[in-house]
């Protein structure tokens, strides 16, 4: 069958003859093509997004911190109080040769942070520079700190992206201005404006980032930590280090190794796996319901198509009459369900492809994305030929049938 202009004037006077059926039987592919493209879509924005709330940390890192111990050792009663100081680190680094970075990390909370006539409260961290190895910072002004910090006891900083936003609303590099910290001044180095919602003892959103040392001398710390930040070296499992963690840090405060609560061990590499296995189900499931609906348009289509070709029999038979073969009629009905379910399923695409760009928008805040939600163009490419098909094989049945019209059958049935 030629595909000329006149073809598809009858294809379309056809579709059209019916209008009210062509269009239930269309919606059926466009509303399978509409689910498929936005959860696929969605799903991919809210991957990115939940992986944002991770972004920064070492995918092999974990943090030990200290609570009161859960079972009796060495004659102390359950209950008891300890700390974790930073010979703890020391001893990390001397008896666990698969750790690559050990460093501590202090908070105090609720710390009035105050900058001309603006005041923020969150949280101080005290940390060494090589804490940015387990939380890579994204810094928008200025730098991080450094080791020149720490060996000159410098009383500088790094503000968070909530702190910046609040002590500097008109925007700008506050990088050299001072702000207040309850009553001690520190010099503003850097802006770190990560994304990311992790929670390690205080949000770094909320956060201001000064040298462990100062933090110490100032609040009065002394040598206590309050985690032990750790990732491992390449290749290295964490979860094969949380048992040898806490056999050094208890020995040494004669704390019960098997305690898991009072050595408390957050391994990242746990998290990260129950998000990625998450997200294995939701992206099957997104899958099934998708082309369960597709394919259930599809069927609708083959079933009107059907339809059709039922009630045009006395057509297809005087076709066949006057010479036209059964490939022909083959061709015009796989022809006219090819046209339908495409029409049908590109507007089904270009329709949740706005949708989701409605998405991106209300998820944009500062000018900055938060994630995109938006397919592929190779996996629209694929949503189109997976439509061409599904046009063949649900106008196959309808066709073979009306392959098998004899024009004398059809003669008698009018």
């Amino acid at each position: 069958m030629k595909f000329d202009i006149d073809t598809y004037r009858e294809i379309l006077d056809t579709l059209t003859r019916n209008k009210t059926r062509s269009f239930l039987t269309g919606f059926g592919v466009f509303w399978g093509v509409f689910m498929l493209v936005v959860l696929i879509g969605g799903g991919d924005g809210l991957e990115e997004l939940l992986a944002k709330n991770f972004q920064g940390f070492a995918t092999n890192s974990a943090f030990t911190f200290a609570q009161p111990t859960t079972k009796p050792y060495e004659g102390f009663r359950k209950g008891r109080q300890w700390n974790m100081t930073y010979r703890d680190v020391e001893r990390l680094r001397a008896h666990v040769p698969e750790l690559d970075v050990v460093t501590p990390l202090v908070t105090e909370w609720g710390k009035t942070v105050v900058a001309g006539d603006k005041k923020f409260v969150g949280n101080v961290k005290g940390i060494y520079p090589e804490y940015a190895k387990v939380e890579e910072p994204t810094i928008l002004y200025g730098r991080y700190l450094n080791d020149m910090d720490i060996a000159g006891d410098r009383k500088v900083c790094v503000i968070g992206k909530k702190v910046y936003k609040t002590l500097f609303p008109n925007g700008g590099n506050p990088c050299g201005q001072l702000v207040r910290v309850d009553s001690l001044y520190f010099n503003v180095v850097g802006v770190d404006y990560s994304p990311g919602n992790m929670n390690i003892n205080g949000n770094v959103q909320e956060s201001v980032t000064i040298p462990l040392t100062i933090m110490q001398r100032v609040y009065n710390l002394g040598d206590v930590v309050h985690i032990i930040c750790v990732t491992g070296k390449p290749g290295v499992t964490m979860g094969n280090l949380t048992q040898p963690l806490r056999e050094v840090i208890g020995r040494a405060h004669r704390v019960d190794p098997t305690d898991e609560k009072a050595i408390s061990v957050f391994n990242t590499e746990v998290m990260y796996g129950m998000v990625d296995s998450l997200f294995e189900g939701v992206n099957f499931l997104i899958w099934l319901v998708g082309i369960g609906t597709l394919l259930a348009g599809g069927i609708g289509v083959s079933n009107i198509m059907m339809v059709t070709v039922r009630e045009r029999t006395t057509e297809i038979g005087i076709r066949r009459a006057i010479g036209a073969t059964p490939k022909m009629i083959l061709s015009q009905i796989v022809s006219e369900s090819i046209v339908l379910t495409t029409v049908a399923g590109m507007s089904g695409i270009l329709f949740a492809v706005f949708v989701l760009q409605m998405l991106e928008v209300a998820n944009t805040n500062d000018g900055i994305m938060a994630a995109h939600f938006q397919i592929g163009f190779w996996a629209a490419l694929g949503a189109l030929a997976f439509l061409c098909m599904l046009g063949v094989v649900a106008g196959l049945a309808p066709a073979i049938r009306a392959m098998s019209i004899k024009p004398v059958d059809a003669m008698r049935d009018e």
